[in-house]
């Protein structure tokens, strides 16, 4: 999205890069690797005199073979045995492996149990997929990046419009509305005209009447539903004028205004209770409850804390870090870890990562595919067979192991054992993923395999590259300028 690619073959793979995280979240840099390597592997034998179709026909038998793989190398996630805490624990796996690989170790432990809370509170137990709209991602710019945490509830970004409201409140009745405590304006175009002073004073007075009949409601409902102990807080879609916010100060009342509609959809699905549009439906029914809400001064701005859900089906993820990089940093890696365990609960099933998906597809096309294809094609799935060691070796690569060595390991390894086998990347010996925790989604395998499988094809399909620009055409001498005094002179 954000770099300016000027080299088309380049600018097709960032493309697809793109099309990988906007479909499923997680993959883009194995994504490029995957294409690049294929490229790389077809190059070897177009350099041969090899007839690129030839390729293309094999990468397709082998990518169809390895699709059929997965399915068959997948673990499910969802057996009747399995309870909450072990779906909970594999989750977590989830998003640590995706986690780890963009933040520092101690920073993605933290936010890890913060996404996997967040997940937990969003999900139903019937098949809806997963909303992670739900889920409201609130940036403070202050602390250390390891105090980003899970919140219970829903953190607002404005604050109470009144010095003498209370900034703490415990075990509150939550009133989301819609009503409008400020003069109103007419909806038509329309004037008032007045013959006397006193005339005007009669309609300011029959409409601050009007207003404080309106206050006098709220706070008689109020004292109605609050026992010994409970407080009330009001948050308003709609405007309130300050001679309303004082009245509600005085009797205890926190009061927001000109709330978001994006807030106030999820305040009901987080304290419960349904949004009040007329001040004559108030009914006890209608509030939602919250254990705790406090409003916080960070700067110029104002945070207001509304915690402590009794059955919240919206949250929040507080995110800090000391500056605008860090925090941006965090919200990327938590974006791809929340899209990491949507895709595990809505796949039911989960890979075994750590590069053991790619070496087992590569051994299976090896030995299996490729002895079964007859004809030239045989060669294309080879190829496929070699470009998919690509993880794994990046994986040694980036570890500081020797590649050759690790994927002579991790292959001898399998061959013998018949086990599910990925890389260790703290002693470069071969390990068993599932033990470790280390998962990958299915359905980024899957989109993985498409897309950089396809675009492979479609670049080697391509006969030539021609580059035309602004300057297409012109006749080099004729650049000079017939006027210049200085032309033809070195």
């Amino acid at each position: 999205h954000e770099m300016q690619i000027q080299h088309p073959t380049a600018a097709m793979i960032a493309r697809t890069a793109t099309a990988q995280d906007d479909v499923t979240g997680d993959g883009t840099t194995t994504t490029v690797l995957l294409c690049g390597e294929l490229l790389k592997q077809a190059e070897r034998y177009t350099s041969e005199g090899l007839h690129p179709r030839i390729i293309t026909d094999g990468y397709d038998i082998a990518r169809d073979a390895a699709l059929k793989f997965l399915d068959e190398f997948k673990s499910s996630t969802s057996t009747p045995e399995t309870t909450q805490q072990q779906n909970r624990e594999l989750l977590t796996c989830i998003t640590a492996t995706s986690l780890k690989t963009k933040l520092d170790h101690e920073l993605a432990d933290g936010i890890t149990e913060a996404i996997v809370d967040a997940t937990m509170c969003i999900v139903t137990d019937d098949d809806k997929p997963v909303d992670l709209n739900m889920i409201e991602i609130m940036t403070m710019e202050r602390k250390m990046g390891s105090d980003s945490r899970f919140v219970n509830g829903l953190v607002l970004d404005h604050g109470g419009r009144h010095p003498d409201m209370p900034k703490i409140l415990n075990n509150c009745h939550i009133m989301t509305c819609n009503v409008s405590f400020e003069y109103e304006k007419t909806e038509v175009q329309s004037g008032f005209f007045y013959s006397n002073a006193e005339e005007r004073e009669k309609l300011v007075e029959s409409e601050r009447k009007w207003l404080d009949e309106r206050c006098k409601a709220v706070i008689d409902f109020r004292r109605s539903v609050c026992k010994e102990g409970e407080n009330f807080v009001m948050i308003n879609q709609k405007g309130i004028d300050p001679l309303c916010l004082d009245i509600f100060a005085k009797e205890g009342i926190l009061c927001l205004r000109r709330a978001k509609r994006r807030n106030m959809e999820r305040l009901t699905l987080a304290c419960g209770g349904s949004p009040i549009h007329s001040i004559e439906d108030m009914d006890e029914s209608q509030l939602g409850f919250a254990g705790k809400v406090s409003e916080v001064t960070i700067g110029e701005d104002k945070f207001t804390f509304v915690e402590e859900c009794k059955t919240p089906k919206s949250c929040t993820l507080l995110l800090q870090g000391p500056n605008s990089h860090t925090i941006a940093q965090i919200k990327d890696a938590v974006r791809d870890g929340l899209r990491a365990v949507k895709n595990a609960i809505e796949d039911k099933a989960v890979v075994p990562g750590a590069g053991a998906f790619e070496l087992a597809v590569s051994m299976h096309l090896r030995d299996v595919v490729a002895k079964a294809t007859k004809g030239r094609a045989k060669i294309g799935v080879q190829a496929f067979a070699e470009a998919m060691l690509v993880v794994p070796k990046t994986l040694a690569e980036n570890s500081g192991f020797d590649v050759q060595e690790t994927i002579l390991k991790l292959t001898d390894e399998r061959e013998e054992s018949g086990l599910v086998v990925g890389l260790d990347c703290k002693s470069g010996e071969p390990m068993i993923p599932a033990d470790e925790g280390v998962w990958d989604n299915v359905r980024v395998k899957r989109q993985c395999l498409y897309l950089s499988t396809v675009l492979a094809n479609q670049l080697l399909l391509v006969d030539e590259v021609m580059k035309a620009g602004k300057q297409m055409g012109k006749n080099p001498a004729m650049d000079d300028d017939p006027n210049d005094p200085m032309m033809g002179v070195a």
